[in-house]
């Protein structure tokens, strides 16, 4: 009679709970789902991704660059003003960023790489102009967060690379919220997309992987919106994201590049103003001659 009565008395507080006296209600944001979406197989991604790439064989871009540096470590942001400047790009490796001093528009920053070394010039309120040479490889990386930047980074983050024949592929399916303006009211979208993961094996064995990359493909129009490239040890090093894709000589190319550099707290916004794709790029244009008697200093 006991279990029958505590049974009863259980019954009627689950009772007066799901009616409301014991919860509570919360306003979330509604989200819609969008009216069509694409599907494709592994294989098709894959070539999608290494097709586009191919196609894309120089970039001569006129640009708009802020650098935002800190972040949790510092306990502060700052956000720098915004350079114009030119970036080029001639596979397999040439790469040339020039920036230049807001209205004077001299060099504020000159970087060239031919694949394995770099040389830059930049200059500074204090010591003038400043010359530097090194690896592409960051092999001591600096408290300050900017002097790792190197080639690479630029390289990879504008142009998203290719899967070769050594790499393993994978994919998976998420979603991410998109958020437009219809012109009355803003509008959250529930949008589907794939996640490609590129792999390479570390042993010789090959069973063990190591993340190379994870390309994000939004699946409205199959074209990325995020790259997020992994170090040796499995962590983020750059992610960079993609927005508002326009046609450039025939070819879909993002106007806004993020490049985010987590670990050393900076990122790049970088706007393009211009873009000629696969036209004649010189190598006088890949050139960066150091003036006889300055100093070099050495990154490593």
């Amino acid at each position: 009679m006991r279990i029958f009565r505590t049974i009863s008395a259980l019954i009627i507080v689950l009772s007066v709970g799901l009616t409301g006296c014991l919860r509570t209600v919360k306003l979330v944001e509604k989200t819609q789902a969008p009216t069509t979406y694409l599907t494709a197989p592994l294989e098709v991604m894959e070539k999608k991704v290494s097709d586009r790439d191919e196609a894309i064989r120089t970039l001569n871009a006129s640009v708009e660059v802020r650098a935002t540096t800190g972040g949790g470590k510092e306990g502060k942001q700052t956000v720098y003003l915004t350079v114009k400047g030119y970036i080029f790009v001639r596979k397999p490796h040439d790469l040339r960023v020039l920036l230049q001093v807001p209205v004077l528009g001299s060099r504020a920053v000159d970087m060239v790489s031919n694949g394995d070394e770099f040389t830059l010039m930049y200059a500074t309120p204090t010591k003038g102009t400043v010359w530097a040479q090194g690896k592409n490889t960051v092999t001591t990386p600096s408290a300050n967060g900017l002097e790792n930047l190197r080639p690479p980074v630029f390289f990879d983050s504008l142009l998203v690379p290719g899967v070769t024949a050594e790499d393993y592929v994978a994919r998976t399916e998420s979603t991410r919220i998109v958020r437009t303006d219809d012109g009355r009211k803003h509008i959250a979208i529930e949008e589907p997309d794939y996640d490609l993961t590129i792999a390479e094996t570390t042993s010789k064995e090959g069973k063990i992987l190591r993340t190379k990359r994870v390309v994000h493909i939004n699946r409205i129009d199959m074209m990325p919106f995020q790259q997020d490239i992994y170090d040796d040890e499995g962590r983020v090093v750059t992610s960079a994201s993609y927005e508002n894709y326009q046609p450039y000589s025939g070819i879909l190319f993002p106007s806004v590049i993020t490049i985010n550099r987590p670990r050393d707290e900076y990122s790049l916004r970088i706007k393009i103003t211009k873009l000629t794709l696969n036209g004649q790029l010189d190598d006088d244009q890949f050139e960066l001659k150091i003036p006889a008697g300055v100093t070099v200093k050495k990154m490593d």
